[in-house]
This record gives C-alpha cells, sequence and structure tokens, in this order.
C-alpha cells in the first residue's frame, strides 16, 4: 500500500492528463454512498452554464488524483435529483461538500477551489486535518517540537496562498509520509523569522526538515534543514530521502565505484580522502561540511589506506555532478569547499532547474507573487473596471483594429485569481491614461464565451496584445501593476530599429533612446549583419516582433558593422549587447538564422549581467 500511495505522490500529474468522468450520483447512489463511510468531495448543481464550465473541467481533472487517495469525486445533477438541504437555496451552484460518510467535513465555495490544485491541496488538507498541524506562530511550533523530541522527525511547510501548486505537493507529502513524519502547514510571517528567513515578507512557499527524534534534552532545539529547491512533488521526495541518509559515509574505493543513495537521486556528491595520521580531523571536517551541504550534496569519506584506492596523492577531494564524471581537485580548506558548490556547481544546476520550471508549470503554477498574495485577500470583492473598457461580441473587433495598441484581459468573474489581478490591470489603466495609441479592455469569458472561443483562450486569466494587421500576441510576463505597465509601454517602441551608420548606433546604445527609456530597461540588443541581404536578418526581425514589449532591439546591416566586431573572435552576424552608459559592450555570435533560437539567445544574454574581458568592446574604443 506504502508502494502504492509513492507512485501516486510521483506521478499523480500524469492522471490528470487523461482524466476521466465524474461520477453522477441519483437520489437513491447518494444515500447508499451516504452509509459507506468513504470520503466523498461531491459539487450540487442544476446546469452546467458558462460561468461554471471552467470550474467543471477543473473538477473532472480532479477526479483521477484523488481517486488515488482513496477519495471519489462525485456531481449531483439538482434538475434531475433535488437532494434535500443540498439541491436547494441561493448558494446552489456555488458550494462543494466533502463528505465521510454522511458528515460534511467541510463546505467550499468554488472560488475557493478554482483548479486542479486547488482542489486536491484543500480536500487531503481536510482530510489531515487532524494529522497536519496548523500554526501560526513560533511558540505554536515550539510545542509540536517539543512533543515530537524522542518519537519523530517534523516537515515544517511555509505556503503563503493555500491552494496553489506548492500547497498540493506538500499535503500528497503528508498523505505520503504522514506516518513517518510529522507535517506542520503554517502561512504566518512570524514563523518565517523564527525559521532564520530574514525577508518574512516573501511569497516564497519554503519547506525545512526538523531532526527532532534524536534530541533527547527539551532544552536543546532540533537541528533544522531548509530545503532549497522549488516546493514542488519530486524535490519534496528527493528532499526527504536525503534526510535519511547518513551524514557522511565511509568508502575504501576510488570516487568512481562508490554507490551512495546521492548519486541515485541526482545529487551532487563531495568525496573526501583520510589519512591514517590524521583520521580523526578528516572526519570532523566531513562532518562540519556535511551539516553545512545537508540536502543539498552528500559528503564521502574515503580512506586512503585502502589498496583499492588508486587516486593520485596529489588529489584530497573530487566532486561528482549527477550525470557527470567524477572531476579531482586539490583544496586548501573548508571555505574553498564550500564556495565551490554554493557559488559555482549548485547555482549552475539550480537556474537549470529553474529552466525547466518555466517549461513545465503552466500559467496557474507560475503566477508572480503580487497576484498569490491576494487572492484569498480579494476574492470575494469584484473591483470597478470603470476605467477599463470592457468589449462585447459587437465592439470586439473595431477596438482591437482602432489603436495601435489594445490590451485585452480575457478573465472569469468568479475566478479567485482573477479577481486579484484585475486590481493590478485597473492601476496599470490608470497610469496609461493620457497614452496615445493605448486602450486596456477586458472581456467576462463566462458572459461572452463567443469571443473567447474564437481568440482561442483556454486559461485565465491571459492578456492579449492586438495591433492591427499583426497577429495577437501574448503577454507572458508577471500578473503584476509594474511589469504589466513596463510592458506596454515597450511596446510602444518600434522593434527592431532600423540603424544607417556607426554614429546612428552609438545613439541607439547610449544617447537619446537610451535616455528616455532607461527607467524601463537598461539593457540594449543590436542585431550586426553585414547587409540586408543577410539570410538572418528575416530571422531577426521576427524575433525582434515576438520580444516586443520585453526587449528593445536595434537593426544595423551594414558593411561598417564589420567594426564593431573587428579583432574578437566573433564573426558577423552578431549580437553587440549594451547594459547602459559607460558598461563595456558584449558581444555574442548568432549561432542560427531560426527566429526562435535567435528569442531563445537574446534572453539569455539579457540575464547575463558578467561581462567577459573576452568579446567585449569598449564604446570609447570605437
Amino acid at each position: 500500500m506504502c508502494i502504492f500511495y509513492l507512485v501516486a505522490f510521483l506521478f499523480g500529474l500524469t492522471a490528470e492528463q487523461c482524466s476521466s468522468e465524474l461520477i453522477e450520483d441519483s437520489s437513491q447512489s447518494f444515500m447508499e454512498r451516504m452509509h459507506t463511510g468513504k470520503t466523498s468531495f461531491i459539487y450540487f448543481g442544476n446546469h452546467v452554464n458558462p460561468t461554471i464550465k471552467l470550474f467543471m473541467e477543473q473538477l473532472e481533472m480532479s477526479a483521477d488524483a484523488l481517486e488515488d487517495y482513496g477519495i471519489s469525486v462525485v456531481k449531483v445533477n439538482c434538475s434531475k435529483d433535488a437532494i434535500e438541504n443540498y439541491c436547494t437555496g441561493e448558494k446552489l451552484m456555488t458550494k462543494a461538500h466533502l463528505f465521510r460518510g454522511s458528515e460534511v467535513l467541510r463546505s467550499f465555495d468554488i472560488d475557493t477551489v478554482f483548479d486542479v490544485n486547488a482542489i486536491v491541496s484543500h480536500v487531503l488538507f481536510s482530510v489531515l486535518f487532524n494529522e497536519v498541524h496548523y500554526v501560526h506562530t513560533p511558540a505554536e511550533l515550539l510545542r509540536v517540537e517539543r512533543a515530537a523530541k524522542q518519537n519523530s522527525d517534523i516537515v515544517v511547510g511555509h505556503i503563503p496562498v493555500l491552494g496553489l501548486p506548492e500547497h498540493r505537493a506538500l499535503m500528497e507529502a503528508a498523505f505520503v509520509y504522514g506516518t513517518k513524519y510529522q507535517f506542520v502547514q503554517t502561512t504566518g510571517s512570524l514563523v518565517l523569522k523564527h525559521m532564520g528567513v530574514a525577508d518574512s515578507s516573501s511569497s516564497q512557499a519554503r519547506l525545512w526538515f526538523l531532526h527532532c527524534k534524536g534530541v533527547s534534552s527539551q532544552s536543546d532545539p532540533c537541528p533544522s534543514v531548509p530545503m532549497r529547491k522549488p516546493l514542488k512533488t519530486i524535490n519534496i521526495h528527493t528532499f526527504l530521502q536525503l534526510m535519511e541518509a547518513p551524514l557522511v559515509t565511509e568508502a575504501e574505493v576510488d570516487p568512481s565505484d562508490v554507490d551512495v543513495v546521492h548519486i541515485h537521486l541526482s545529487v551532487p556528491v563531495l568525496f573526501l580522502f583520510s589519512h591514517a595520521q590524521t583520521q580523526h580531523l578528516d572526519w570532523a571536517t566531513a562532518q562540519t561540511l556535511a551539516l553545512q551541504l545537508r540536502g543539498e550534496v552528500g559528503v564521502v569519506l574515503i580512506s586512503r589506506e585502502s589498496p583499492n584506492v588508486k587516486t593520485p596523492l596529489k588529489y584530497n577531494a573530487a566532486y561528482r555532478l549527477p550525470q557527470e564524471d567524477v572531476k579531482y581537485l586539490t583544496l586548501n580548506s573548508a571555505e574553498e569547499v564550500m564556495k565551490l558548490f554554493k557559488e559555482e556547481l549548485l547555482q549552475e544546476h539550480k537556474i537549470e532547474d529553474e529552466e525547466g520550471d518555466e517549461e513545465q508549470w503552466s500559467d496557474l503554477d507560475i503566477l508572480d507573487d503580487e497576484v498569490s498574495e491576494s487572492v484569498y485577500r480579494d476574492r470575494d470583492h469584484m473591483p470597478d473596471l470603470e476605467s477599463v473598457t470592457e468589449l462585447t461580441s459587437d465592439t470586439f473587433q473595431t477596438t482591437v483594429t482602432q489603436n495601435d495598441i489594445t490590451v485585452v484581459l480575457f478573465y472569469f468573474k468568479w475566478d479567485a485569481v482573477c479577481k486579484a489581478f484585475i486590481q493590478s490591470y485597473i492601476e496599470v489603466a490608470d497610469a496609461l491614461e493620457g497614452v496615445s495609441g493605448v486602450e486596456l479592455a477586458a472581456v467576462d469569458c463566462g458572459e461572452l464565451t463567443d469571443i473567447c472561443s474564437d481568440q482561442n483562450i483556454t486559461s485565465f486569466p491571459t492578456i492579449m496584445i492586438y495591433r492591427p494587421m499583426v497577429a495577437a500576441q501574448p503577454y507572458r510576463g508577471m500578473l503584476g501593476t509594474k511589469s504589466l505597465h513596463t510592458f506596454i509601454l515597450l511596446s510602444l517602441v518600434f522593434s527592431p530599429s532600423h540603424l544607417s551608420s556607426s554614429a546612428e548606433v552609438t545613439s541607439f546604445l547610449e544617447g537619446d533612446l537610451y535616455n528616455k527609456h532607461v527607467d524601463l530597461s537598461a539593457v540594449r540588443v543590436l542585431g550586426l549583419f553585414s547587409s540586408l541581404q543577410d539570410t538572418g536578418v528575416t530571422s531577426f526581425e521576427e524575433a525582434a516582433r515576438l520580444l516586443r514589449g520585453e526587449t528593445i532591439l536595434g537593426l544595423f546591416a551594414n558593411k561598417e558593422a564589420e567594426q564593431w566586431v573587428e579583432g574578437l573572435s566573433v564573426n558577423l552576424p552578431a549580437l553587440l549587447v549594451s547594459r547602459g552608459p559607460g558598461v563595456p559592450y558584449e558581444v555574442y555570435s548568432i549561432p542560427s538564422s531560426s527566429p526562435t533560437d535567435q528569442v531563445s539567445l537574446i534572453k539569455r544574454v539579457e540575464l547575463d549581467h558578467f561581462v567577459s574581458c573576452f568579446g567585449c568592446i569598449v564604446a570609447s574604443s570605437l
């Protein structure tokens, strides 16, 4: 049974892709269900109108996920079977109920359980209410610690906003590992400060492991280890496995022959070599480093006295990254080890993890902090859209073709996330009042399903940018006031700016255009080509169109472009990047003529703030 739940825990997301139909109860089957004693999540309604269509889709997706935990997801058609007490009243169609047998454990507004992650997390939290402690203050957490000492270890999760994917991941972990560890959930900033988080206003979800089982004295604290990776299902599973692994593993073979759990969990491993005459000191050093790197790097101490160890004596350490060969080195201090992993290797893999997350998470999964913090605070309040043009089927096409830029928000009135973001959207509209050629509009997809269907809108909230005679552009930035405001203002800048001389290049990089938009973007990216007939020019122009609103781009297709890369090991076509007056330019070769490849390159170089001495151009040299 434990293996079954672990498989469900690790691969639960897969089930959502092939969800089964909801169970539909009649009056008779509903009464029979009430006598089984089993847990059911039931929605009562009399018809499926466009307003709740998205909720029903998410409810259906949750059926497979909750089935893995023995919970049935059911709908009752009240127009066919009027269940007493549930199919009447003004709350009909806006409530869902969690039953255990005939007992209602909890009732939910459907804007609280707004998607499959919210449904699963809230249902599991309600089912595990007596097993997962909810704490508000450090004093409450300390009481849980005192009770756990000598009995069990503790997993503490800080969830800034309930119902998002991180909340679901924590609840699924609690369902699987709840008999082994004591789980604690908190949403308060006071507990963050107690756990050593300097910025307690951060809305990042966090998790800690408290080693309380081995603490015998009530006066001694439980050693805590933070999980530094994003709070996702697979990361939690890996982290808990690492907490069970030995602090330091001893071995008598070369690093390449060592087999430890860290390697199977795709975690970096540090190897330290021990000598008989310094064995005690070597062991102490290994333990100290292991404590500092716990949860991120495994530590193995290898005895030099073993005849199986053939590593040359000039090396005193080695490391192995996931899916890579062992690398040997000579270190002079523990500080060098920490620098190696903390500042270089781990950071590199952290960036890779974050890039992978962007591809895998849905729009709701990557909600920015500004929206996440206000989802529940504002979910019962619908802001006034007076400063935003509300479009209809009759006005939509005319509106999106009469302005230089028309920004359209597609939303549902009942959706908690949409409500939270609308306030930011109104603030952007107010800030742009009087800006020529820009109009902010909105479409209620609960009322105007034909427009949303025609525009292929499948997630909410969605923002689209419309320009006459140009394909609509989706806004993929953060759902916050500042981000959207900046994006719209940058969208007014023609991209790419066509430059005809080196003087115009200098003006583009550091002149009037730079000063005008310095508060919006400090970075300028210039495409250098030998002529307009270069095959890569068309692709660069397409890349610029795709990045409009995100990056200020210029195009210099002229024989003088060769001067800007002269003396460098970069040939045309190339990218020239400026980060502001006085900062050396950076130059990068354009390896492909594909627009998507160029978009990826431009996004990457924008984030790279470390200028290499090799391949940079000083403005004063030209």
